[in-house]
């Protein structure tokens, strides 16, 4: 497997989130839970599950595509 740079303008922080996992987390069993948080509006939200953290940042990505003058990824 290579591993390619990408382009800077591929990773905007109008695209970037922390994601801080609890500590019963165990990936490999399907048992996550934490918090994520977009960096650049600061919405944030709990999750319980790997699809509520990809619901939330699936929402936050479509604003960001919605309001952004950058072109699509």
């Amino acid at each position: 497997m290579t591993s390619q740079e990408p382009n800077p303008s591929e990773l905007s922080v109008h695209r970037a989130f922390v994601i801080q996992f609890a500590s019963g987390t165990q990936i490999g069993a399907s048992r996550i839970a934490g918090r994520v948080e977009h960096v650049t509006s600061g919405q944030a939200t709990h999750f319980q599950s790997l699809q509520a953290l990809l619901t939330f940042i699936d929402s936050v990505l479509q604003e960001v595509r919605d309001t952004s003058s950058e072109p699509d990824m």
